[in-house]
């Protein structure tokens, strides 16, 4: 019984469970009556939950509504639907719209919907006064109490007949703004409104215009009046007098001013009054211009005057404009149709014109400093006015110019360019320097005191006499330098080196070195080197000539080596010889030596031998060749000579002399030839 009460619990279980299952179908949001709104109108936002379930149980829903990411609603319902009230709809309710519904641990949002409420709310203009002066300003505030940030107000002034003027502020976090109008002269009733806009949908949103508010303005004071006594129509030298005047409400802060060609000539402060004379020039024509300020209020008047001419510039006029130095010069004064006047001549200078002289003429003898611009001066009734500026040059003659290498010697390498310089000492710039080559012209410069020139065409056989010309305005004409003549110096080509005898030399002989060189100009430096020391030349000497000979005695095995000569001369470029080998061998009579030495012993050697065979044999016979007869003995010692010389075992003494004296002929005969060799090289043409 208990198992079958245990079956039908278990059974239940399964059967609740079962009748607890649902899913979500679809979520939906709504907007009633439309996603587009009018503002002011209200608007409803429907949430739907689409739930399919197992049974029909009661289920419980939290839903979620969100603008623009932002919640903006929440409810907890069992039904499944969920509806947001918006009762006055206004522009910061348009974005976009989403919600969300969570039931039962599973959650599911629906698509995204936009929303666009048209329209925004009507503006609230307030201006802080209704009536103001001129120079003072308007304060403004422009509300829009039901719309949200971020907003643009616009602010219009408008005058009577004339086109509004409008600012725009942006207000990121608030729904108002404030501005400010300046008052200008000539403003008398102004009216103001606003309007604001927001950006919707990649554009903007338009509100109706504010109310309409109208500000007064009173004037601080009037127009100012301008006028110029006598007249404003004068001649040169009649005074003028000039006078502003205004009527103001109150005198402080009030400020006249006279301008011309923005140049202040006089102005006073809290006076109603200003008043300015001169002596009228041609330079005083033109526009006049009074000016009254108070605070920001500010008004003026312009007054033309013309100014008639008393009498014309004067004219200065020089007897010559270039002339030579102690030369007489004549300036000269005067007015076209004008002769009564007070004339002076002056000479400008930068630190102020140089009087002369009092007088309409001025004749003067001149040197060189009196070159400059000269002026006259005539005064007339108070009026002064200055001739336009003669210049004039005085000249002194150019001196011989001197022509000189800019290196310092008279001498170029060839292939490499000259540069000369011609300068004059004295004489009054410009001065033009002309460069001759030879006869023909080579360049022509003009310049103050020195000119140059590069000749980059040198030649070995060219032509090297040079020259330069100088001349000025003087009229003393062209000075001409002294000729120059330039050494042209050719480099150093093909050294080289040999030496007499060559390859082997005797020790304790002579040789000859002798270095050459296939072109170069004299004088030429050449130096002799053994390798193993590069740094300290074994000969040197400076020659008028294209060699040169070094004769070094006594040569030893320590002179065995390489050898190599260096030439050079004053185009400063080393020209290295091919090496030579020079091996020192032993004398013919040190060779002598040695083979005395070795011959000698191994002669006494032979000797030695033959004497102690002999010695030995003879011991040997013993007494029977005592007993022998003399003439036994005899015949016995002839008999053996005889044998020995014919066996080939016997020397002759004759023989090994003749030897000696053909050995002695050998060495006199190459002492001999020695002794020749050195003459041949005293004698050589290039010994010399």
């Amino acid at each position: 019984m208990y198992l079958a009460l245990l079956v039908i619990f278990l059974q239940c279980s399964e059967l609740y469970t079962q009748e607890k299952v649902f899913t979500f179908n679809t979520v939906e949001i709504q907007v009633q009556p439309s996603v587009k709104v009018k503002n002011g109108d209200p608007m409803s936002v429907v949430c739907h939950a689409d739930i399919s379930k197992s049974t029909d149980f009661q289920l419980e829903h939290n839903f979620t509504i969100f603008k623009d990411g932002k919640l903006v609603f929440m409810t907890v319902s069992d039904k499944e639907d969920a509806r947001y009230e918006v009762s006055v709809a206004r522009s910061s309710d348009t974005g976009d719209y989403k919600c969300t519904v969570e039931a039962g641990g599973k959650t599911r949002t629906s698509d995204s919907l936009h929303v666009w409420v048209q329209g925004m709310t009507k503006p609230i203009l307030t201006a802080e006064k209704k009536e103001v002066l001129e120079g003072e300003v308007v304060k403004l505030r422009c509300d829009l109490p039901e719309e949200a940030p971020p907003l643009y107000f616009f602010f219009q002034k408008t005058k009577m007949n004339s086109t509004p003027q409008q600012k725009y502020v942006f207000e990121a976090h608030r729904n108002f703004s404030v501005m400010e109008f300046a008052v200008e002269e000539g403003d008398n009733i102004l009216q103001f409104d606003c309007f604001g806009k927001r950006y919707v949908q990649l554009g903007f949103e338009t509100s109706e215009h504010s109310n309409k508010t109208l500000v007064t303005v009173r004037e601080p004071f009037i127009k100012p009046t301008l006028s110029a006594k006598p007249s404003s129509n004068i001649t040169e030298g009649d005074r003028i007098q000039f006078e502003c005047s205004t009527v103001v409400a109150r005198m402080r802060d009030i400020e006249i001013i006279l301008q011309k060609n923005k140049t202040i000539l006089n102005s006073v402060r809290e006076e109603k009054v200003l008043k300015y004379s001169t002596v009228a020039t041609l330079e005083d024509a033109g526009e006049y211009l009074c000016k009254v300020e108070q605070g920001r209020a500010s008004k003026t008047t312009k007054l033309n005057v013309h100014v008639s001419e008393l009498f014309p510039k004067p004219i200065l006029v020089a007897s010559m404009n270039k002339l030579d130095e102690n030369k007489e010069l004549t300036l000269s004064c005067s007015i076209s149709g004008f002769r009564k006047a007070n004339f002076s001549i002056l000479r400008k200078n930068s630190n102020g014109d140089i009087w002369l002289r009092n007088s309409r003429n001025l004749t003067m003898r001149v040197n060189v400093n009196d070159t400059g611009s000269y002026i006259c001066k005539a005064e007339v009734k108070g009026i002064v006015k200055e001739s336009k500026p003669v210049r004039i040059n005085v000249y002194a003659p150019v001196s011989k110019p001197t022509l000189s290498v800019v290196s310092g010697l008279p001498q170029v390498v060839l292939g490499k360019p000259l540069r000369l310089i011609c300068r004059s000492a004295t004489g009054t710039p410009p001065i033009t320097f002309t460069f001759y080559k030879g006869n023909e012209i080579k360049k022509t410069v003009i310049n103050d005191t020195y000119a140059t020139f590069l000749d980059e065409n040198i030649r070995q056989n060219g032509k090297r006499g040079y020259k330069c010309d100088a001349r000025n305005n003087h009229s003393s004409g062209v000075k001409t330098s002294n000729i120059l003549n330039i050494t042209v110096i050719v480099p150093i080509r093909n050294a080289s080196l040999g030496s007499i005898p060559y390859g082997e030399v005797e020790d304790g002989s002579e040789t000859a070195f002798l270095c050459s060189v296939n072109e170069g100009s004299w004088p030429i430096l050449f130096r002799i080197f053994k390798k193993t020391d590069d740094k300290v030349p074994l000969f040197e000497k400076n020659e008028y000539a294209d060699r040169v000979m070094w004769r070094k005695e006594g040569m030893s095995r320590q002179d065995t080596g390489t050898y190599y000569c260096i030439a050079s001369n004053q185009a400063n470029v080393s020209v290295k010889s091919h090496p030579i080998t020079i091996n020192v061998i032993l004398a013919s009579w040190q060779k002598g030596i040695i083979a005395a030495f070795v011959l000698i012993p191994i002669a006494g050697a032979v000797i030695f031998t033959s004497w102690w065979f002999l010695w030995k044999k003879k011991k040997a016979k013993g007494p029977s060749m005592e007993m022998s007869g003399s003439a036994l003995a005899a015949n016995s010692t002839s008999e053996k000579l005889t044998r020995q010389h014919n066996d080939g075992d016997y020397y002759s003494g004759s023989g090994y002399i003749e030897d000696s004296e053909n050995h002695m002929k050998s060495t006199d005969e190459s002492k001999d030839s020695v002794e020749n060799r050195h003459s041949i090289i005293r004698g050589h043409p290039d010994a010399t």
